[in-house]
């Protein structure tokens, strides 16, 4: 009876228009009063515990570094680079965007961030050169999730708060999904290229302009060696990483590359500061109804549901994908997390599926609902930069979301392209 109440009043209050968090709070409010445990001194303890986490404070300095980068000419310096390199192949401004999208995604970790830069900079050079805007777009798109795979990822913080898994595993066990990711986007673009589409390409540059462009890009470039190198040598805590990273953002911005300047930094502060707002309630409203997950035994109940597949960890795992997905076209990955992490954790762990695995594949899985209708936020993101209709750029993006099931499902069969290169970069 408890799971009907929270799904009702939680999916009842999403359909009626009401922000997800104000929904969440209200869902944990109904499972008090039907428990007969209603305390308001109790919800409001933890509203306050739920924002009040120390890896949480991560979320504020990466979103602050992805403004930064955006406006102090690290992400532009990135394409820039990449298409000097590529940009002269056979639709190679589209192997540009993938090129782009795997670099910013190892600087901010944001999805829509990086969506929105690379839409900004490659939409007009796409059409100019003779690419279709719903093309270009999903291309930008498909590009633009693969920020919440390579680390450093807000997914990966936001679920290792949910679920109490490893932050810093999660990162490393990201890097060799997402650099799948690209390679994937790569063999699409490949194919599509190929066959249907006739486009301008760039004109090839020369070594020495390369390696010109490599330098001007150097030091956005040093910024991912850095985070990796940090965590991999104990040297900081992913939380620690994103003062690192927003710093560098701000010096590099301020002084090397010249793009900023002081009285510009107020609004990249105020709208950094209105996007971690939103999270962090999102956090604070999530706590409330896992707190009442966790004190009506939802978890158990859903393994005791769930029994016959606890012998069979691929066969739940290709469950539990099913679930994600219809949810992910629902529902933006935040709340995702935040609802679903830690009532499906313990089942998996229950099955003997590795957590840290298991994170990759649930962010993963929530990524690809990123793209898809009726939410679908990254292909919204990119079609509102593109201004152009989303109904336009969905037919573009059916591969490519077709692409990224099957590399799930390549992850769920084989378990090791995950955990074997994770145990060995941690």
């Amino acid at each position: 009876m408890i799971v009907a109440i929270f799904l009702v009043s939680l999916l009842g209050l999403m359909v009626l228009g009401m922000p997800i968090a104000f929904a969440l709070m209200l869902s944990g409010m109904a499972m008090m009063a039907y428990l007969d445990y209603f305390d308001a001194q109790l919800l409001a303890q933890n509203m306050i515990s739920g924002a009040d986490n120390f890896p949480l404070m991560a979320v504020p300095f990466f979103m602050l570094a992805g403004e930064l980068m955006n406006a102090g000419g690290l992400s532009q310096r990135i394409v820039r680079l990449a298409v000097s390199m590529v940009g002269h192949l056979r639709g190679g401004l589209g192997y540009v965007v993938i090129a782009a999208a795997v670099v910013l995604a190892s600087l901010s970790g944001s999805a829509i961030a990086d969506t929105a830069a690379l839409a900004a900079l490659l939409v007009p050079m796409m059409r100019d050169n003779g690419y279709e805007a719903g093309t270009a777009t999903s291309l930008i798109a498909s590009g633009g999730i693969i920020a919440p795979i390579i680390p450093p990822s807000l997914p990966f913080i936001l679920f290792g708060v949910a679920t109490n898994v490893s932050i810093t595993k999660l990162f490393f066990a990201g890097i060799v999904p997402g650099l799948c990711m690209g390679l994937t986007l790569v063999a699409i673009w490949s194919w599509k290229s190929r066959t249907a589409m006739t486009v301008k390409t760039q004109p090839k540059q020369s070594w020495p302009d390369r390696l010109a462009a490599l330098r001007d890009a150097g030091w956005a470039l040093l910024l991912p060696v850095i985070i990796i190198g940090g965590l991999r040598g104990g040297i900081f805590t992913p939380t620690e990483a994103a003062v690192v990273a927003a710093v560098y953002a701000l010096v590099v911005s301020l002084f090397i590359y010249r793009e900023l300047r002081v009285r510009d930094l107020l609004p990249l502060f105020i709208a950094s500061a209105k996007t971690t707002a939103v999270v962090l309630f999102l956090c604070a409203a999530a706590l409330v109804t896992s707190y009442m997950i966790t004190l009506a035994q939802l978890p158990q109940q859903i393994i005791e549901m769930m029994g016959p597949l606890i012998d069979q960890p691929k066969l739940l795992m290709f469950m539990i994908v099913i679930l994600l997905t219809l949810v992910g076209t629902a529902l933006d990955l935040t709340p995702t997390i935040l609802i679903l992490g830690p009532v499906l954790t313990p089942l998996a762990v229950k099955a003997g599926i590795d957590p840290v695995y298991f994170g990759v594949m649930f962010v993963l899985v929530g990524c690809i609902g990123l793209l898809t209708p009726p939410v679908g936020t990254v292909l919204n993101t990119a079609c509102g930069v593109a201004k152009i209709r989303m109904e336009d750029a969905i037919v573009g993006v059916l591969p490519y979301v077709t692409a990224y099931t099957g590399l799930a499902i390549l992850f769920i069969l084989f378990p090791e392209i995950i955990t074997v290169p994770a145990r060995w970069l941690h």
